[in-house]
């Protein structure tokens, strides 16, 4: 999307509206009395005495662009302290050349993250900040990704906002009936919304889910129809539409950077560039609402520290092979905390070296078995040439 930053200094206009009273702030981009509040509870450093709240609404290479009550600026990076994302609010100040800058990042409510794209990575990187709602958005064109929809849900869940799913595209398959059934059962406890976004319908059941001042986030594949869905809701072109390539469904990249979209009503919109891969990071919370029938399954296991493999009374195993378990989702959570155990072991030095220990003394365990059954195969054996060699001479 093309947004063009004013051009004017927007605290000319605005600080002289501060009082004990009133804050400005950019009401279109989600500013209420509530975001009011948090900025009261997070005053500007002492020496902005004319600093007026703003939001982050999208990150480029060398600038950040804010909105504040007086308009879209873009600004530099600070030099110090929290580096943005898009969706964090920000105290806008100047820098000691006089010129408006973000001065101070607020505490975040809410964070959607992921690991890092790259393999060797064990960073956090912030997809987007202070949102209430997360909609997974879900194509019908394409064959269901199980295990894709479960980590970005356990995402969700864990970001502190609201997972919502999305389908979208309904008008363009006959079995959409089918995928709408298979998302329900596999997010239970999620809303579910079906859309057509060139027909219109289901639009007025998703924007019910976006209250005034509300930040909704769209999460998908490339290809999966978000931007589509963003000019519907938005009721303009905000966002360039591409076509899927019909030999693997897979979309182009219409959307190339996260951004915020003011809706009607007071209501935001985050679009992010498709995802090809969610790699989660620190999402235990998340893996429990997720997988909450499961830790309820741990709990009725004979032992405490059941492995959930071989041992006896285990409920998992019971569940398995009563078939009221599904074998893949089991197989899901257990890719899934794989997963994240060996992110914390690249994140976290002493739990890296405790797992080395560990690795060293099954190691060592083994050699001194094999070691120890050798011995015991070379006593029996001279044992019996013993033995052989006092029958010979009787």
């Amino acid at each position: 999307m093309n947004t063009h930053a004013s051009t004017s200094d927007p605290f000319i206009s605005t600080t002289k509206q501060l009082s004990a009273d009133s804050l400005p702030g950019p009401v279109e981009y989600g500013f209420t009395d509530t975001t009011a509040a948090l900025f009261r509870a997070n005053p500007a450093p002492d020496s902005q005495e004319s600093a007026v709240p703003g939001r982050v609404v999208r990150l480029d290479r060398n600038r950040v662009l804010v909105a504040s009550a007086g308009g879209l600026l873009h600004l530099p990076y600070p030099l110090s302290g929290v580096l943005p994302a898009t969706g964090d609010w920000v105290w806008l100040g100047h820098n000691n050349a006089g010129e408006p800058a973000v001065v101070e990042v607020l505490p975040r409510h809410s964070a959607l993250s992921r690991k890092r794209a790259f393999e060797a990575s064990s960073e956090e990187q912030i997809l987007g900040s202070n949102i209430d709602i997360v909609a997974v958005v879900v194509p019908v064109d394409r064959p269901l990704t199980h295990n894709r929809l479960e980590r970005t849900l356990v995402a969700a869940w864990d970001s502190g906002a609201t997972p919502l799913v999305v389908i979208t595209k309904a008008d363009l398959a006959h079995l959409a009936d089918d995928v709408v059934g298979e998302v329900i059962l596999q997010a239970a406890g999620v809303d579910v919304v079906t859309t057509s976004a060139e027909q219109g319908d289901g639009l007025e059941e998703l924007m019910q889910h976006i209250p005034q001042g509300a930040t909704l986030v769209l999460l998908g594949p490339s290809g999966a129809g978000k931007s589509t869905l963003i000019n519907a809701l938005a009721g303009r072109d905000v966002q360039q539409t591409g076509a899927v390539r019909a030999g693997d469904g897979k979309g182009k990249h219409t959307t190339t950077s996260r951004e915020l979209v003011p809706l009607t009503g007071g209501a935001v919109l985050m679009d992010t560039p498709g995802v090809r891969g969610f790699g989660l990071f620190d999402a235990e919370e998340g893996m429990e609402e997720m997988f909450g029938d499961l830790e309820e399954l741990f709990s009725r296991c004979r032992f405490a520290d059941c492995a959930h493999q071989a041992e006896p009374g285990c409920a998992v195993q019971e569940a398995l092979a009563g078939e009221t378990l599904d074998p893949r989702r089991w197989a899901s959570y257990l890719k899934l905390q794989r997963e994240l155990a060996a992110l914390a072991r690249k994140h976290d030095a002493a739990a890296r070296r405790a797992y080395q220990r560990e690795w060293h003394q099954k190691v060592m365990s083994a050699d001194r078995g094999q070691r120890a059954a050798e011995r015991y195969r070379h006593d029996q054996a001279e044992d019996r040439a013993g033995k052989g060699g006092k029958r010979r001479k009787r």
